[in-house]
Order: structure tokens, then C-alpha cells, then sequence
């Protein structure tokens, strides 16, 4: 990695932390409670992330409270974070969108330094295009908490309008107070989908059916980790209530294998599956619908973290996270992380790795509590992780034809092609002779799809810019740090 010659002006935070979700928000204000000067800069224009996305503010929404679970507890830590900022102990970043971070000029510290002494320059794009601006904040130690981003593994007909994310979904009844139709099927793999097709059905949309590809048998040997967690058990029996109130029918070990229609969809053909995701035609159903959600769980956002050289471990999802210690800390000295990063896990084991992450950099040691609560939660959401793991079989129905990449247009007959008769063995490759990945997405959406069709394991994504950023941010770096 290259150094830089200059540092940006300005003081030099302590601890710089990339993303105000619920990891980020949570380890900047316990960082600035211990005494640390933090900068916290955020994609987002408020706080809260994905999971805690508000309602635009000229929606008027009353009760916002109302779409989210523990509002309390981030409206708690929402606060700190105005008082740190109106104190000056946080310089709260929003709008900034961070695509680099290289080390900067001051020698780097040994792992078990107390005290971090390395100095990191976080390059970020600030504000609204065209406005945008480039920015940059140098800081002795780095906390990513960037998140994650959902899976979907392609069918014939994703394309259509009206498909869209599970999250997406989600996402536009939080942040726009939309329904993405009136008629919804969910469907895909995950705890997610009960959570948004409960949500669907109370903000007024028909949901006829939750779809999803696993079955729910597959925790029985999960046993230990759900009896230590019996508020996930009262949180999921919340789920399958709100959907027994609304005859929302759950169908397990079923796919959406195909979505029907010509301007949008209007209907989803659902298949039983066997254990390892293959449809079974003969059981095929097709339900009328004006809107799908679909998503196969989530992905770690790890751009940043690879492209510094952190090592990163295979998930019980077959999903790929950071390898991180006891204390949060990557195999980068300098760096940690916290959140979904080091594996999807919710919102309450990142705000507890937030905390973690924030006493290890301030070199304090945590109380007992939340070391336990982290072990007690992260059991729980592997066994999720493994109960949701995508089967082999799904790749069974994708024809030739459907369409795996969609920024490139590029069918699956196309990737096989390329793994069976022209010796592609890797993603990577198959993009070289296919152009699958190498859209405006960069492989975020069809990544995992492309690697299954390739025989690829899962492998992380090694990238040097974790955006789109300007050219002329570029060429304003100094020499060394292009």
C-alpha cells in the first residue's frame, strides 16, 4: 500500500469509524465516553444505517418508531451521539462516502500496543453530485463498520419491474413509506423475510404467501444456542403472530423459480425443493402477485477491510467475513471492525461489537456482560447462518437463458459455457470472457451467482476504490497515493 507524503490538515482523531449503523454508532459513542476523539463519517445523511433507516423528513411520518424493533436503544445512543458532537468529542461526518484507507505517514505500532500510534488517511467522496467534494480525515486507528448488502441468487423473470430486494423492500417502507405493490410475495432464505412480510402486511399490503428455501427443521440441532437466546425465540414468535393475523401463508423448502409478466410481474411460479435446493417440478404452484421481495440473506460489505489485507474466514452460510480477535481486531494492526463485517448477525451483536471494539482501541478492559452477551449472540446467528445456508441445487433452475448479470446482460448459459468449455475454473475469469461483473454493480449482485455456475469456493472481493469515485479526486491525490 502505498504512504502518503502529507497528511490532510486538521487534528488527528483517535479513532476514525467508517459507517453510523448500529456497530458504528455504538462504537463511536462508547470511544468518545472513554475520552477518544472520534470522527465518524457515514455514507448516510443520518444516522441509524440500513437498519435504522428514518422516513424522509418532509414525509411528515408521526411515528417512525412504529417500522423499527429496539428504537429505544438507538434513540438512546442517538442522543450521545449529539451530545459528543455539541461537546466536540465526535466530528460527525454524514455524506461521506469513504472509497480508501491507506496508511499515512507515522510508523505503524506493534498488535499488542495499548495505545495505537499508526496513523490511517481515510479518502471519502462528501456530499450530493454534483456538489461532491472530495474529503479526507487521518486518525490512529480505523473501525469499519460498513455493513452488508442482501443476496440474490438470479431466477428467470428477476429482472422484471416490480422484483426487488427483500431488504429493498424493506428499505422503501422505512425510508419512503411505500409499498412496492399491492399484492406481495415474499420469498428467498432467512429470518429477514418475516420481518418484511410482517411489516408488508401492517403498513396495508396483501402478502399471500412467505416463500422461503430452507426449512425450519434444520435448528433442531441448534438447540443449545437457541435456549440462550429465548429473546430471539419471543422475537421470532412475534413474527409468525403478526403473520397468522394477517393469513400470510409460510411455505418452506419452496423458491421462487420464475416471475411472469410483460411490463411488470404479475405472477411468480413457486417450486418445492428437496434438501440441497433443487425444484422439483411436479410440485410447482403459481401465485398471482403485483410485487416480489426476494433476497437470500445478506453479504459482509468488506471492501475496505480486504483492500487493506485483512484476512477474512468462510461463514456457515458460505457468505465470506473478517477474521477478527477477541477484541475486535483485524489481522491489520490499526484496524477493527465491528457489525455484520465479521459476520450477519443483527443489530444487537453490533451494537455489543461496537462497545467491544471501541474499549480494545481506548485499551480499557469491558465488563464481563458484554463479552458474554457477544458470545451468546454470535452462537445464535450461526446457527441461522448454517439453518439458511444456500443448497447447491439452486443453481437447477436457472435455463440457459435466464439472465445472471444483469448490468452486462449476461445469460447462464454463457457462464457455464465458459467453466465447461473454456476452462474457466474462477469468477474472475469468467468475467474476463464474459464480462459478467464488470457493470455499473461490480459484481455485488451476480458475484455469488457467477462464482456457483464457475465451481468457484466463495472468496472476498479485493477492490482498490469501495465506490465510484471522480476522476478529479483522483488526480488531486498527492504522487505517492495514486
Amino acid at each position: 500500500m502505498p504512504t502518503s507524503p502529507s497528511e490532510p490538515a486538521g487534528p488527528v482523531a483517535d479513532l476514525a469509524v467508517v459507517g453510523a449503523g448500529p456497530a458504528g454508532l455504538a462504537a463511536a459513542v462508547t470511544a468518545a465516553r472513554l475520552g477518544l476523539r472520534v470522527a465518524l463519517l457515514d455514507a448516510g445523511d443520518r444516522p441509524g444505517g440500513q437498519f435504522y433507516r428514518h422516513p424522509a423528513p418532509g414525509l411528515g411520518a408521526a411515528r417512525p418508531e412504529a417500522l423499527h424493533h429496539d428504537w429505544a436503544e438507538f434513540a438512546t445512543l442517538e442522543a450521545a451521539l449529539r451530545a459528543h458532537a455539541s461537546a466536540g468529542r465526535i466530528t460527525y461526518l454524514p455524506l461521506h462516502h469513504v472509497w480508501t484507507v491507506v496508511p499515512g505517514r507515522a510508523a505503524l505500532t506493534h498488535r499488542g500496543s495499548a495505545t495505537p500510534t499508526a496513523q490511517w488517511i481515510l479518502h471519502a467522496v462528501a456530499g450530493h453530485a454534483p456538489e461532491e467534494r472530495a474529503a479526507a480525515v487521518t486518525a490512529r486507528a480505523v473501525l469499519i463498520a460498513t455493513g452488508s448488502y442482501e443476496r440474490q441468487l438470479p431466477f428467470p423473470g428477476w429482472t422484471l419491474p416490480g422484483v426487488v430486494g427483500a431488504g429493498g423492500a424493506q428499505a422503501m417502507l422505512k425510508g419512503g413509506l411505500v409499498l412496492p405493490g399491492k399484492r406481495v410475495v415474499v420469498a428467498g432464505s432467512g429470518p429477514l423475510l418475516l420481518a418484511v412480510a410482517g411489516s408488508l402486511a401492517a403498513a396495508g399490503a396483501t402478502v399471500p404467501a412467505v416463500v422461503e428455501a430452507a426449512a425450519y427443521t434444520a435448528y433442531a440441532g441448534q438447540v443449545p444456542a437457541l435456549l440462550r437466546n429465548p429473546g430471539k425465540l419471543v422475537e421470532a414468535a412475534g413474527h409468525g403472530g403478526a403473520l397468522a393475523r394477517h393469513h400470510v401463508r409460510l411455505l418452506t423448502r419452496h423458491a421462487v423459480v420464475e416471475a411472469h409478466g410483460t411490463d411488470r410481474v404479475e405472477a411468480v411460479t413457486v417450486a418445492r425443493l428437496d434438501r440441497d435446493w433443487r425444484p422439483l417440478p411436479a410440485a410447482a404452484r403459481r401465485i398471482p402477485c403485483d410485487a416480489l421481495a426476494v433476497g437470500h440473506g445478506l453479504v459482509p460489505q468488506l471492501e475496505l477491510a480486504t483492500g487493506l489485507g485483512c484476512a477474512t474466514r468462510r461463514c456457515p452460510d458460505d457468505s465470506v467475513a473478517l477474521v477478527l480477535d477477541a477484541e475486535q481486531r483485524t489481522s491489520v494492526t490499526g484496524i477493527w471492525s465491528a457489525g455484520e463485517t465479521g459476520g450477519i448477525g443483527g443489530a444487537q451483536l453490533a451494537m455489543v461489537e461496537g462497545e467491544l471494539a471501541a474499549h480494545s482501541v481506548a485499551g480499557e478492559l469491558p465488563g464481563a456482560r458484554p463479552v458474554r452477551r457477544r458470545a451468546r449472540l454470535r452462537a445464535f446467528a450461526d446457527a441461522m447462518a448454517a439453518a439458511h445456508r444456500p443448497g447447491e441445487g439452486w443453481t437447477g433452475w436457472l435455463p440457459d437463458d435466464a439472465v445472471v448479470c444483469r448490468c452486462e446482460e449476461v445469460p447462464a448459459g454463457r457462464i457455464r459455457e465458459a467453466a465447461g468449455e473454456l476452462g474457466a475454473r474462477d469468477a474472475r475469469t469468467v468475467k474476463l470472457l464474459t464480462r459478467a461483473g464488470m457493470g455499473w454493480c461490480q459484481g455485488r449482485m451476480c458475484g455469488p451467482a457467477v462464482a456457483a455456475l464457475a465451481g468457484e469456493e466463495p472468496a472476498p472481493d479485493r477492490r482498490p476504490l469501495s465506490c465510484p469515485v471522480p476522476l478529479r479526486h483522483l488526480a488531486e491525490l498527492p504522487p505517492a497515493e495514486h
